[in-house]
């Protein structure tokens, strides 16, 4: 971290109670910071009930999806500044503030963070504060004459922002209804990226978790070691699979509870969540990324019906 990026005091250990914040509080949390509007972090996770290195480290997990024009870090006078209009005055007292200047995000920053976060809070919290996007921008651009230190190129770039608004508002409703993607593909050589949709593939579970997969190791429990807590595992595999009971008991005693059932009747490989998404994966979960592969989502309520069945079967 940048010596330059710290501040002198440091940030409460303990997350705040959740407030109930109506369109006025949002609006002073807006800021005018490079030309850009943006809410800090800690505001930001305020509003959403989580804690602000929870929010950071969901934007970090998805960094491409935030470009510099979505999310930047502060400097620190920049940080101050913000302050002073906050409080009127520089005093920071011990413990109030974070002791490494924030991250902001813009509106666009915003919208990205309702889609990553993947939670009904963050969708209904971002769609209030979009509104106050929004109506900043309209006050500003009506009353342009008593802000003269404005620039024409800003004046222009909000006029274009405040005709775009119904359009922009579409695209946000379409990000926060589809947070998966129906399909990924992924080449060879991709292992980090192809790993990581299928930890937060196994990660998204919140009971249970069914994975049809002929060659399992213990690379295969090392991904669904990464489940949630409380999450059951059923695992599918041919009578030939290399886990030993050793391996299983291993897991077991760590993160339980996983189940493994021997059978010669699946050439695919599916992941089955909740027992109500079901994914058809293209290449063995151990092998992610070695070989150009798939995954799809099925939305076929027949063939998700029928292969549920078929395992209903295999379990009895």
């Amino acid at each position: 971290m940048d010596h330059e990026k710290m501040l002198v005091v440091e940030e409460k250990s303990s997350l705040p109670e959740k407030e109930a914040l109506g369109p006025a509080d949002i609006r002073s949390m807006v800021h005018v910071v490079r030309g850009k509007q943006v809410m800090l972090d800690s505001d930001l996770a305020k509003l959403y009930g989580v804690e602000t290195k929870n929010l950071n480290r969901a934007m970090r997990r998805n960094e491409k999806r935030f470009p510099q024009s979505f999310c930047f870090q502060l400097e620190r006078e920049e940080y101050y500044e913000i302050l002073r209009f906050q409080s009127g005055t520089l005093e920071l007292e011990q413990g109030k503030y974070s002791k490494y200047a924030p991250f902001v995000y813009t509106e666009q920053g915003v919208a990205m963070l309702s889609a990553v976060l993947k939670s009904e809070t963050a969708i209904e919290v971002s769609v209030q504060i979009m509104e106050a996007f929004v109506e900043l921008r309209r006050f500003i651009a009506n009353n342009a004459a008593l802000f003269d230190r404005i620039s024409s190129m800003e004046l222009k770039q909000l006029e274009y922002q405040k005709q775009s608004d119904e359009k922009f508002e579409q695209i946000f409703e379409y990000i926060g209804a589809h947070e998966e993607a129906p399909q990924k593909l992924f080449f060879k050589g991709q292992i980090y990226d192809a790993f990581s949709f299928l930890v937060e593939l196994i990660q998204s579970a919140e009971r249970s978790i069914v994975l049809v997969d002929g060659y399992v190791d213990v690379d295969t429990l090392n991904l669904l070691a990464k489940k949630q807590k409380g999450v059951s595992v059923e695992l599918f595999t041919l009578p030939k699979t290399a886990l030993t009971a050793k391996d299983i008991d291993k897991f077991n005693a760590q993160y339980p509870r996983l189940t493994v059932r021997k059978t010669s009747v699946f050439h695919d490989r599916f992941l089955i969540l909740d027992e109500e998404r079901v994914y058809h994966v293209g290449a063995s979960l151990k092998d992610a990324g070695k070989k150009c592969f798939g995954v799809s989502l099925l939305e076929e309520e027949t063939l998700k019906k029928a292969l549920l069945n078929r395992l209903e079967g295999l379990m009895k």
